[in-house]
């Protein structure tokens, strides 16, 4: 592994503090760019699904291989997503046993960024550079928007903003181990390959569907969050074209 692969497999998980950080400015972002922020990410992360993960799944293995990482990967965060506690911004009321209800929204945060994770491994796997560096910066990019959105519910929820801006930024921190775990699971047979692409994908597809769009459409701007991520998608698209 160079140092090209190591620092794609580590560092996007990592921009996810410098979006936490913007509480330092701002206290709360507005419903308006909330709604937009999210609906860019879930954009940026429904096209590195298809154009990043699925095609080259599709190149490289069968339909029916696809299908079947595919249909896995989407069982197993549903899995994640039914047996770990947590919850969702949008369902926190505010007022109410602060500590839980921040470690609950943590367990969301968390969950979101394992596929992310994955997905950036197998494709450093997968196509090495090419593949794996508009992968990592897309998640990277879209990382600095996530944390940007998780430290103000953390506010919301009673913690003080420097415990915000650090609980913000650790849920990136699952990243770089999942990366890395995708990454030695591909090397170690390329026959599994498709199968990684395709299961990562099924994964970060369930993330978008289940968690981002609803998040989203939640704040009353249904169509900012559209715009927002139709234009994350043409991000991702430009940047799987430049790169790829």
């Amino acid at each position: 592994m160079d140092w090209q692969t190591l620092a794609g497999l580590i560092l996007p998980g990592l921009a996810t503090g410098l979006g936490s950080l913007s509480v330092l400015a701002m206290p709360r972002p507005g419903d308006r760019l909330m709604a937009t922020l999210l609906g860019f990410t879930g954009g940026i992360m429904l096209a590195a699904a298809v154009f990043s993960l699925l095609v080259p799944a599709l190149e490289l293995g069968s339909l029916g291989e696809v299908l079947s990482g595919f249909a896995v990967g989407t069982l197993v965060i549903g899995a994640f997503d039914a047996a770990l506690p947590h919850a969702h911004p949008r369902f926190v009321e505010r007022g109410r046993d602060g500590g839980s209800r921040a470690l609950l929204l943590i367990g969301a945060l968390t969950i979101h960024n394992i596929p992310e994770g994955l997905a950036v491994g197998v494709a450093f796997a997968a196509g090495g550079t090419d593949l794996g560096l508009p992968v990592a910066i897309a998640i990277g990019i879209q990382n600095v928007p996530e944390g940007f959105a998780a430290a103000p519910p953390l506010l919301d929820a009673g913690t003080s903003r420097a415990v915000a801006i650090v609980l913000a930024a650790a849920t990136g921190l699952v990243e770089p181990p999942a990366a890395l775990l995708g990454y030695g699971a591909s090397e170690t047979s390329a026959s599994i390959l498709p199968l990684g692409l395709a299961f990562a994908a099924g994964a970060m597809v369930y993330v978008v569907l289940d968690e981002l769009v609803p998040e989203s459409h939640a704040r009353g701007y249904e169509r900012l969050a559209t715009l927002g991520a139709v234009g994350g998608f043409a991000v991702m698209m430009a940047l799987d074209t430049a790169f790829g």
